[in-house]
Parts: structure tokens; sequence; C-alpha cells
């Protein structure tokens, strides 16, 4: 195992043989964040061959991943596997050690479940992009369980259970990752809690150039989120309410929205799930943009700031990496109370400040596409000896 977060790097020379690839993602279902980075790992090593518990996605969703179909497990076939496939995960440990990868020099597993519980040999390089330790058997087991209602009852203790057994086979295929990465200080802070083991941070790829600067801001806030109880969308309505003269817009929907909807002021203007460009365009004109989730990482404080739009944020979690509160550059405000009072308060502090537009852009611009490639690659150069490790 390596002492280190970051290999010691090896010289490599034009004759040694093209790297065998195998990237290993848990589930391909819809084109998502943890989708974002498996494209841009096989951007960098287009010969890689994929894999997965299971593949259904769309042809367009497909054409993202360069029409690369993956290699899948016996939970494909499983009935109504298609959308309960996560009801399978009590088998997914079991099925993802089932994926033959020996033939294969380096492997990458994109995880937040069982991707890196894959089986690797002695000779094989295995790199673990980790976007969380499994949230939900580790930290949040507990408000997982209260959410889904499975405090009590005996399905309750199954699944208690269940994530038990998850736990103890999670914390032991640890020991087959050679490198960690993780996708924020956060997440590394996670890992080593868990595992024990060190990490390297290399930011997840933000498309940044999709999401072009505007200067001229409007008087009006802006939020977009799924509307689930993480993400406590609810806080940040019920915080305008103790705002009244400022306007909030809110994009997204989901379980929440109701809640949420009786929450709303005069003040505040719910819009319901907007495609991209209804997105782009409230981020470039927001004064400012409002996230009270703590994520593990948190693309759209990046996307805001690429428009030249100050974040207001709870200051825990990746954040913490992507906005800048201090020094003579600040792109946003942090609020340390995960509260509606904490976030009018943080309102208020925003106010009273001054930030660039442009100092937003320029934080942003260090977690684009190709900052991601070259980072992702030099890792892995150092880490596969006496192979030619960059893309082909």
């Amino acid at each position: 195992m390596p002492d280190s977060a970051w290999p010691n790097a090896q010289a490599t020379t034009a004759a040694q043989p093209r790297l065998r690839v195998a990237v290993v993602h848990e589930w391909l279902s819809a084109y998502a964040g943890s989708e974002r980075v498996v494209r841009e790992i096989l951007a960098i090593y287009p010969q890689a061959d994929l894999f997965a518990v299971v593949d259904f996605l769309s042809d367009e969703d497909r054409a993202k991943l360069f029409g690369k179909s993956a290699t899948t497990t016996f939970i494909q076939r499983m009935p109504f596997a298609r959308k309960k496939f996560r009801g399978y995960l009590a088998l997914m440990p079991l099925a993802v050690e089932q994926l033959d990868l020996s033939g294969y020099d380096l492997v990458i597993s994109s995880n937040h479940a069982v991707a890196k519980g894959v089986l690797t040999g002695p000779d094989q390089v295995h790199i673990c992009y980790c976007h969380t330790p499994i949230r939900y058997a580790w930290d949040l087991q507990h408000q997982y369980l209260r959410e889904a209602g499975l405090t009590r009852g005996l399905k309750g203790a199954l699944v208690r259970a269940m994530l038990h057994y998850v736990r103890l086979w999670d914390y032991r295929t640890a020991a087959g990752v050679d490198y960690f990465v993780a996708n924020s200080g956060y997440i590394a802070r996670r890992i080593k809690k868990i595992y024990g083991r060190e990490a390297a941070v290399i930011a997840p790829p933000v498309d940044i150039e999709a999401f072009p600067m505007v200067a001229a801001k409007e008087d009006f806030y802006v939020t977009a989120s799924r509307m689930v109880p993480y993400k406590r969308m609810d806080l940040v309505v019920a915080a305008f309410a103790l705002l009244p003269e400022r306007r909030l817009i809110v994009l997204g929907d989901g379980p929440e929205l109701a809640k949420i909807q009786a929450l709303a002021g005069p003040n505040v203007t719910l819009l319901g799930y907007q495609g991209d460009a209804v997105l782009r365009d409230h981020l470039q004109r927001a004064r400012a943009f409002v996230f009270a989730a703590e994520e593990d990482f948190g693309i759209l404080p990046v996307e805001a700031q690429a428009c030249g739009t100050p974040v207001i944020a709870y200051g825990r979690g990746g954040v913490a990496d992507s906005v800048v509160v201090s020094g003579p550059a600040p792109t946003g405000v942090f609020f340390e109370e995960q509260s509606a009072a904490g976030i009018a308060a943080a309102v208020r502090a925003f106010e009273a400040m001054a930030i660039d537009p442009a100092a937003c852009r320029a934080q942003a611009e260090r977690f684009g596409v190709q900052q991601f490639r070259a980072s992702f690659a030099d890792f892995v150069k150092a880490a596969v000896p006496g192979k030619r490790a960059g893309a082909a």
C-alpha cells in the first residue's frame, strides 16, 4: 500500500507499451455529475474499456461517453433492474467482484458506492477516483434511515443489518486500492476517517465554457437544486421570508416541492424544473447564488462563479475548496449555521461587500475540463511505473 497520496513519478520512454486501461463505474442510468468525470477519464484514455454494475444509458447520454457500452454484471438481468437496480445494493458487492479485469494494467474506479471493490492483482495499479465513501452506509446512515422511514420495524432492522455488511465489505476493499483521489478536501478527510488512507485531491471537471461571464447583474438572488431534504432548499426560501425586500428565484422540483411552496412568500418565485439554458440565464443575471447543502463537491457554485456571480453558501463540504471568502479577491460568503437566520445574515453581509465578477470567473477557471485532464493524467503517469501512461 502506498505511503503517500501522491505517487512518486516514474521515468517513461516512447518504447514502452500502451496501457491497457479499465474504467469501472457504479451504474450507468443517466448522465450526471459522476458520469462527467467518467467522460473526461475516457477522453484521456480513449483505448479504455468500460465496466459497470448496470448500463441503461439512453442513446443520447451514451454519445456523451463517446458511444461506449459497459460490460455489466448479473444485476443487469435481474427483474425490474432498469428502474429498481438500487434495490439490489446488497448483491452489488458480489456482482462487482465478478468483473474480470485481469487483462488490464491500470484499473480506474469511479466510486461512490461499490466500484472500488473490483478485484485486482499485484501487478495491476488500481486508482480510485472517490466521489464519496458510500454515504448512506457510513456517517449519513441515520439521516438516510430517518428520511426513508426505516428507523423502526422489521424492514428497518433488515436494512440496518444490510448496511452493516456493506460497511465491513467497503472497509475491507479499500485495501485493494493503490491510490485514492478525492474530488475535494472534504472527501479526502472522509476517506482518511473511514478507510485510514491518504487521498490526493483533484476537483471534478466543470464545463465552465458553457457558462460565460456576464458582469451586469440584476436585483434578484437565485437558488437551484433538486428538492430533497439534504439540499435544504426549505431553509433558503424561509430565509427570504426574513428578507421581504429581496427577491429570490427558485429553480428545481422534487419530493419537497409542496413544503417549499407553502414557505414561499410574495418575494419568492418558484419556476420548477428548468433546462440548462434557463439555469444559465438566471445564474448569469443574478446578484448572487444561494446554496444551503453540504455537498461532496458542488458543481453549481462553480458554474455560478463562471458566470461572474458570487456564491452565498453553507461553509462546509466541497464549497470550502471552490469559493473564496477571504483575501483580496473574495468570490462569496459562507454562513456557519445551516438555518434560515444564518442564511439571512449571510445575505446582509454579502450586500456590504464588493465582489468583482472577474474574480469569480477566475476562480471558476481553476476547475475547468482541461485542468482536470492535465491533473489526472499527470497523477496516473506518476502512479504507473514502466508504462506509457499518457493519453493515446
